[in-house]
């Protein structure tokens, strides 16, 4: 028993392991019956198979519940043990009998201990039925399932009275039997009654949980319910011997009920997946059957009773008091039925009337629309959100109020619902755009749900939401204060115009532009203006490039452009016209902007680059900055062609700008100083501080070379910083020293003017160093028509009443020269070295250079000319009237130790002599000028 349990509990996967257990089942019951039907071959066997067999089959189908009880934790387990109890008693029942007939070899008693065990196997299997029965939700259901009970149970004994019961009372009655014995005979057949109205009863309420093991331990039931029927039958009773074929069904009726709580373990999940839409499908006609259960009941009863009265005889009183029962119990079932059904009634108007609210006062819309797509129902939220009254989309195509560009994906998307198992989808959504009452198109957003054969579409307006999404979407892709395309959006243009059938289109071109001179306008007029300043300039670039080529800001004052190639082969004639229209774009761009009532100007420096075969959009906009740095790096103002030497060249510059980020802290930089020398008498009056920086792999750069690197950068504010402070406090150091020589310090306009060198940092400097005011001189430098002159001027004429001297550097080499005498306090004019190389073999260069010297007298501004390199040079400047020199002529520029030694020495060497004149650098008071610096700015040409 215990190695049939294991087999039965053993866990076993798949339809084929299934079918084999059922099938070894069919057969054991089979071979049994075989063996009943033939007598066993003799009566020993028969008696042995008929009584402890039938025993066996019991203890085993009582040890298989209990176990499954024991491994159990749903709420059925107490079912199970109530079916193990009425097995056992089963099982004992035909022990019992067995005893008498195969062990003692005689008769079974009537009654005896075995009618005891065979009385005990119906009440627990009664109780179990009631424990797998769904349980009622109310009073009202358990007096119908009592009265079900009741109506079935009632027909049968009214029927099995009238055949079968009634002739037994009367034989037992005339032929003297006990009451004990007549008591015995009445007491099978009823209790069979009752477990057959319970099994009838509860087939139709049976809770769905383990369905199949349900039904299998029901038939096992009803098997043995059978088999008992047809035992106490007068008929059968009086010739049924242990062994004969009527054992086979208490025999197969046993082991069904062994199998039961086990073959479901192995078949519950095939039953549940394949068998879904079969039991889906059986629903309504089990309901129909349970509905009907009572009123077959009555028919059973009817026909009991008319059984009586055609065969001749007197209806017994326990016929006529049964169905009197049965019919009363009928009335008063369809009387809580009704009640039931009105209360029910109620309840339904009640949800209707609810939902219905719900429906119309909602502002969503619900629509239900036909197999063929005709719209049957609409909601009154449609006035509102469709702006059309319900009543008029009432009978209309759902296709005809569908924009024509969204028909194809919303058929696709309702095909691919339709066609998906309504477990697995039982909804989707669609998004869509709907003809308003005033002829515009409304995004709309659908919940789709399957509604007898059509569709039910809970539809709401999202307009607002797209518009919100479209908004977020394009503030993602372009720039917020200019709103051109931004930096992910023109990559994303580059790309598109790369790929496709323009793949192979090297006239595609990219464009960085970049302002010169931008950050000083933000420095000089605010931020807000600088704003309104790209403002204009996007606006030019946009209206500069064609419809389907693309504008757009990088980020702070850097755009871009894409011009889309037009298929055209000339390549030279393609660059060509790009060519010219970067140029038509630059010089637009430097055009004078007009910002809060100011005229500034900046200039534009763009880079080309032109697509080549499979070329990557990242490489081809790297391209174009390379270039534009190269226009920036080569003077700015200008458009410059990608080359592919420039990637070296930028690899170069990185490497050196790498170096240069720490080599002011790193002590590299070291300060030289070039002396000026008075050209009539050879007195060095002043010194040029210059910087020389002398990298760790020992080259030596020269100010033009790591300044070209520094750029307008943090880096050259930081060396200008570092310079300056070295030259005052050198400076200083050698006037304690006993060499009291002033030193000019050559400073950019655009550093004078920058944030980061405040108005008062100089006197600070000076101070701190302990070094005359007098003895400091800034060369103006880089003079730059982005520079607003009249901060210039105010900046300068700040640091003069300091005592600081202003000398202008290159003068004579620059538009805005006149402009600077005109405008700022100068002291003395630096003249630029390309005047002085060629002032002795040009006779054009020489009098030009006269004339600027004349300028500078009739001024009463001292000179200086840079790089003067031979003595004949010195000779014709000094005959031009020319008062200082510096140049390799007298010295080049020397460390400390040199200098100090020079000015030891006190002068140089210069050729012929003349007189003395003003030694202005080497200190002095200088009065300032008495002109105006207040005249209208004469705009540069």
């Amino acid at each position: 028993m215990s190695a049939l349990a294991a087999l039965l509990s053993k866990p076993v996967s798949g339809r084929r392991a299934g079918l084999r257990s059922q099938l070894l089942l069919a057969l054991v019951c089979a071979a049994y019956a075989v063996g009943a039907g033939i007598g066993w071959g003799s009566t020993g066997v028969a008696l042995f198979m008929g009584d402890f067999g039938l025993s066996l089959a019991a203890l085993i189908a009582a040890v298989s519940c209990f176990v499954y009880a024991r491994r159990s934790d749903s709420r059925l387990r107490p079912a199970w043990l109530l079916f193990s109890l009425s097995s056992a008693m089963a099982a004992g029942g035909n022990a019992v009998w067995g005893w008498y007939e195969v062990v003692l070899s005689r008769p079974v008693p009537s009654p005896s201990l075995a009618d005891l065990f065979f009385l005990c196997f119906a009440p627990p299997a009664i109780v179990g039925l009631l424990v797998l029965a769904k349980r009622p939700v109310n009073r009202a259901g358990w007096v119908c399932l009592a009265l079900d009970a009741w109506l079935i149970g009632g027909s049968l004994l009214t029927l099995s009275w009238s055949l079968a019961l009634a002739h037994t009372a009367h034989m037992a009655n005339a032929e003297g039997e006990s009451v004990a014995r007549a008591a015995l005979s009445l007491a099978y057949p009823l209790l069979d009654i009752v477990l057959v109205s319970m099994v009838l009863a509860l087939h139709f309420r049976r809770i769905s949980v383990n369905r199949s093991a349900v039904n299998t331990a029901i038939a096992g039931l009803a098997l043995t319910v059978l088999c008992d029927a047809l035992f106490t039958s007068p008929l059968l009773r009086s010739a049924y011997r242990s062994g004969q074929l009527l054992d086979a069904g208490w025999f197969a009726g046993s082991l069904l009920l062994a199998y039961a709580p086990w073959g479901v373990r192995r078949g519950l999940d095939n039953a549940v997946r394949t068998g879904r839409a079969v039991r889906g499908a059986s629903r309504p006609i089990t309901g129909s059957l349970a509905a009907l259960t009572p009123y077959l009941a009555a028919a059973v009863c009817t026909l009991g009773i008319l059984y009586s009265v055609v065969d001749g005889r007197r209806p017994d009183r326990v016929v006529i008091v049964t169905g009197c029962a049965v019919v009363l119990a009928l009335v008063v079932r369809q009387a809580i039925m009704l009640l039931d059904n009105i209360t029910l009634t109620q309840e339904l108007a009640q949800k209707e009337n609810h939902f219905r609210s719900l429906v119309q006062g909602s502002s969503d819309v619900i629509m239900i629309a036909e197999s063929t797509g005709v719209l049957r129902y609409v909601s009154p939220a449609a006035a509102g959100v469709y702006g059309r009254a319900a009543e008029d989309l009432v009978g209309t195509e759902l296709p005809s109020i569908i924009h024509p560009d969204d028909l194809g994906p919303v058929f696709h998307e309702v095909r691919r619902f339709l066609a998906a198992p309504p477990r697995e989808v039982p909804s989707t959504r669609i998004e869509c755009r709907f003809r308003s009452g005033t002829g515009a198109w409304l995004h709309v957003e659908s919940t789709v749900n399957r509604h007898q054969g059509g569709l039910l579409l809970n539809s709401r307006d999202v307009s607002e939401r797209v518009r919100l999404q479209e908004q977020l979407r394009h503030n993602a892709e372009h720039d917020p204060l200019t709103d051109l395309p931004n930096r992910a959006l023109f990559t994303a243009r580059v790309a598109q115009a790369l790929g496709g059938r323009r793949s192979g289109d090297q006239g595609t071109a990219v464009l960085f532009i970049d302002l010169d001179g931008f950050k000083a306008v933000n420095d000089s007029v605010g931020h807000q203006a600088g704003d309104e300043l790209l403002v204009q300039a996007a606006r030019r670039l946009q209206e500069s490039v064609r419809a389907w080529d693309t504008a757009a800001r990088l980020g702070g004052d850097e755009f871009a452009a894409l011009i889309v190639g037009d298929g055209t082969r000339d390549q030279a004639a393609r660059e060509y016209q790009v060519h010219e229209i970067a140029e038509r774009l630059r010089l637009t761009l430097s055009q004078p902007y007009r910002v809060n009532g100011q005229e500034v100007r900046v200039a534009a420096s763009i880079g080309v680059a032109f697509a080549e075969p499979a070329i990557t959009p990242k490489d081809l906009m790297r391209n174009a900055d390379l270039a534009m740095y190269r226009a920036k790096a080569g003077g700015k103002d200008r458009v410059e062609l990608y080359a592919p030497q420039m990637q070296a060249e930028v690899v170069r510059r990185s490497e050196l700008a790498a170096r240069l980020r720490t080599a002011v802290r790193d002590g590299e930089f070291a300060l030289l100083h070039q002396p000026v020398v008075h050209l009539a008498s050879g007195t060095v009056a002043a010194v040029a501080a210059q910087a020389r920086w002398r990298s760790s792999q020992g080259i030596l750069f020269t100010p033009a070379e790591f300044l070209r690197v520094a750029g307008d950068s943090d880096r050259a504010a930081e060396l200008g910083s570092w310079m300056l402070e070295e030259a005052v406090e050198q400076a200083a150091d050698r006037a304690r020293a006993g060499h009291p020589v002033s030193v000019s310090v050559r400073v950019s306009a655009g550093r004078l003017l920058d944030r980061a060198l405040p108005r008062g940092s100089v006197e600070a400097l000076l101070t701190r160093h302990g070094l005359p005011s007098g003895a400091l001189m800034i060369e103006v430098a880089d003079h730059d028509p982005r520079v607003s002159f009249d901060d210039l001027e105010q900046r300068l004429v700040a640091l003069r009443r300091l005592g600081v001297r202003i000398a202008l550097d290159g003068f004579g080499n620059g538009y805005a020269a006149v402009n600077a005498l005109r405008r700022l306090p100068v002291d003395v004019l630096k003249l630029d070295r390309n005047l002085v190389d060629g002032v002795v073999e040009s006779a054009r260069l020489h009098k030009i250079t006269s004339g600027l010297l004349r300028i500078a007298c009739d001024l009463g501004m001292q000179s200086v000319a840079d790089g003067v390199d031979g003595p004949e040079q010195a000779r014709a400047l000094r005959a031009m009237g020319c008062t200082h020199g510096q140049g390799a002529a007298f010295s080049g520029p020397v460390d400390e130790y040199r200098l100090r030694r020079a000015l030891a020495r006190g002068r140089f060497p210069v050729a012929g002599g003349g007189p003395a004149a003003r030694p202005v650098l080497a200190g002095g008071w200088i009065p300032l000028q008495g002109r105006s610096h207040d005249e209208t700015p004469v705009p540069p040409t």
